[in-house]
C-alpha cells in the first residue's frame, strides 16, 4: 500500500535480477538477509488540445538490501535501496545495509525471517517487460476520440501510461519469490475551447485492451454539455452522489489510516473510548455502516490482481521488512457492515491481540446494488453529482476528518436528470462516518482513484449515495 519505488533510467542488465538477488545473499555476513530486486519498465503516451506530444518508454532496476544484525540489546535492521545497481557494485551496498543495522537501535518489529524452501516455479527467468505495443489497439481508438472531440467542439488532454514491475525477493531463511506487477493507467481531461468547461475521467487497466477512449470521450461531452448552464450554490450539506473513484480515494486514505496499533493505542477513528488494552481497545466487531458493505482486499480479484506474498522497502505502523515473503490471502477489513479486521504486522498483532493481517495492494467495497451511477442518478429528486476529489488531506485522525476540493464538475440533479454545473467545494468529512450515513451504495466497478491513482490503482468500488454531505465552503477553481 505504499508509494511506488522511483524507477531510474538505463539501468545495466549485465547480471539476471535473480543473480544479483543470489550474489547479494552471498555477499552478507549479516545474521539474516533479505534481497529484494526490482525491473521497471514503463511506456507513456501524452496528449494536449486533440493531439499527441510525447511518448517514451524506461527501464530501471533498484535493489534493496536489508540487512538483520543481532545484539546484546536485539535484533537491529538496516535498509539500503540504490538504483542501477551492477555486480560490481553490489558488496558495498551490501556492507553499507550491515552497517546501517550496526548503527541502529533494536528494531521494535523485529522477527525471525520468513523461512521455508519455496521459490517461485519463473524466479530464474527474465524480468516481464512493457512496450509501446501495449498501445496497439488503444492509440487507434484515441486518435478516433480526437477526431471525435474536435468535432464536437471540445479539446482532449491526459496521459496514458503502462508500468510493469518484476520483483524478486530472496531471504537467508530460504524463501526465492517472484511476482510480475502489471499496472495501467488513463486519465483523460477534456475541456471546451474557451477554458471556462473542464470534466475528467480516469480508468485503471492491467494492459490497455479494457479501455476504450471513444467511449469516455462521449461521456466527457455530456459532462460538457451540463455544464452550459452555471448555477451557484452556497454552502452546506446536500444529498449527494460520490462516484466510484471519489469512493475509492476516501476509502484508500481510511484503510492506510487503520493501523491495528495506532487503534488500540488510543489514536484513531478505530479507537474504543474508554479502558482497556489491545484489541479490546480497538472498535473492531462494531458495525459501522447499516448497509451491508464489505471493504476487502485479496491478492487474487480478478483484474487487480496484486502480489501474493509481503513486499516491502520499509517498516512502519502496518508494515516490517521482517514480514517479507509473508504469505497474503483475502482479507475483509469489514464484513457486511462490522468492522472485522485491522491491518498488522506480526509484531503489531503480538502486540494488539488481533489476527495477522498485513496490507494488500488492492481494495474493494462490495454488497451495494446493481443500479448505476445513471440510474441514481434518475431516482435523485435534488441533490448534487460529483465528478472527482482532490487535494486531500487530514484535519483530525481521532475522527480521520478530511478535507479536500471537488474537480471537474459538480452537477445538480433535479427530478432525476442532471439541470446544470454548480460551482466547486471545499469538503469536510471522514470517511468513516461516510459509511454509517450512506442510504444507498450502487454497482461495484473497477475505477481509478483520481488523488492517490499514482500510488495506490487498483480499486474496485460503487457509487454511494450520503444525505448530508459536508460543503463547508465555496471554492472558485474548475
Amino acid at each position: 500500500m505504499s508509494p511506488r519505488t522511483s524507477r531510474t533510467n538505463g539501468a545495466s542488465r549485465s547480471n539476471a535480477p535473480h543473480e544479483i538477488v543470489e550474489r547479494a545473499l552471498e555477499l552478507s555476513r549479516a545474521d539474516g538477509c533479505v534481497v529484494i530486486a526490482d525491473e521497471h519498465s514503463s511506456a507513456n503516451l501524452r496528449w494536449a488540445g486533440n493531439a499527441l506530444t510525447t511518448n517514451g518508454v524506461t527501464r530501471g532496476r533498484t535493489l534493496t538490501v536489508i540487512a538483520a544484525v543481532d545484539g546484546a540489546q536485539g535484533t537491529a535492521s538496516g535498509v539500503v535501496s540504490r538504483s542501477a545497481v551492477t555486480a560490481d557494485e553490489l558488496e558495498p551496498l551490501v556492507r553499507a545495509a550491515e552497517a546501517a543495522a550496526r548503527d541502529a537501535g533494536p528494531a521494535e518489529d523485529a522477527q525471525p525471517l520468513v523461512g521455508g524452501t519455496k521459490a517461485s516455479a519463473d524466479f530464474t527467468d527474465a524480468p516481464a517487460e512493457t512496450s509501446s505495443d501495449v498501445f496497439a489497439h488503444f492509440a487507434p481508438a484515441l486518435g478516433e476520440s480526437f477526431r471525435q472531440a474536435r468535432a464536437g467542439g471540445r479539446e482532449l488532454y491526459g496521459f496514458a501510461q503502462h508500468e510493469v514491475v518484476s520483483s524478486y525477493l530472496g531471504t537467508s531463511a530460504g524463501l526465492r519469490l517472484r511476482h510480475d506487477q502489471p499496472t495501467g493507467t488513463l486519465e483523460l481531461n477534456a475541456k471546451s475551447p474557451d477554458r471556462t468547461r473542464s470534466a475528467w475521467a480516469g480508468r485503471a487497466t492491467r494492459d490497455f485492451a479494457d479501455v476504450d477512449p471513444l467511449a469516455m470521450d462521449t461521456e466527457l461531452g455530456r459532462r460538457l454539455g451540463w455544464a452550459e448552464r452555471r448555477t451557484e450554490l452556497p454552502a452546506g450539506r446536500y444529498e449527494t452522489l460520490l462516484p466510484p473513484a471519489a469512493v475509492a480515494d476516501l476509502l484508500i486514505y481510511q484503510l492506510w489510516s487503520s493501523s491495528a496499533r495506532d487503534a488500540a493505542e488510543g489514536r484513531t477513528v478505530f479507537s474504543k473510548a474508554g479502558e482497556g488494552e489491545g484489541a479490546s481497545r480497538t472498535r473492531v466487531g462494531e458495525r459501522l455502516s447499516e448497509l451491508p458493505l464489505t471493504l476487502r482486499s485479496d491478492p487474487g480479484a480478478p483484474g487487480l490482481e496484486c502480489a501474493p506474498f509481503v513486499l516491502t522497502h520499509f517498516s512502519g505502523d502496518d508494515a516490517s521488512v521482517f514480514d517479507n515473503g509473508l504469505p497474503l490471502t483475502a482479507t475483509d477489513w469489514m464484513r457486511e457492515g462490522v468492522l472485522n479486521r485491522l491491518p498488522t504486522t506480526r509484531h503489531s498483532a503480538g502486540l494488539t491481540g488481533l489476527p495477522v493481517a498485513p496490507g494488500i495492494d488492492n481494495l474493494l467495497l462490495e454488497g451495494g446494488g446493481s443500479r448505476s451511477l445513471d440510474e441514481m442518478v434518475a431516482g435523485t429528486e435534488r441533490g448534487l453529482l460529483l465528478t472527482s476529489l482532490w487535494y486531500i488531506r487530514e484535519v483530525d485522525p481521532a475522527t480521520l476528518l478530511l478535507t479536500g476540493l471537488t474537480r471537474d464538475g459538480v452537477y445538480l440533479v433535479e427530478n432525476g436528470e442532471v439541470t446544470g454545473e454548480v460551482n466547486n467545494f471545499r469538503f469536510n468529512e471522514s470517511p468513516v462516518d461516510l459509511l454509517s450515513r450512506a442510504v444507498e451504495a450502487g454497482r461495484t466497478e473497477r475505477t481509478l482513484p483520481r488523488e492517490w491513482g499514482d500510488d495506490f490503482s487498483r480499486a474496485a468500488m460503487p457509487a454511494l449515495r450520503i444525505p448530508d454531505f459536508h460543503m463547508s465552503s465555496v471554492s472558485r477553481g474548475v
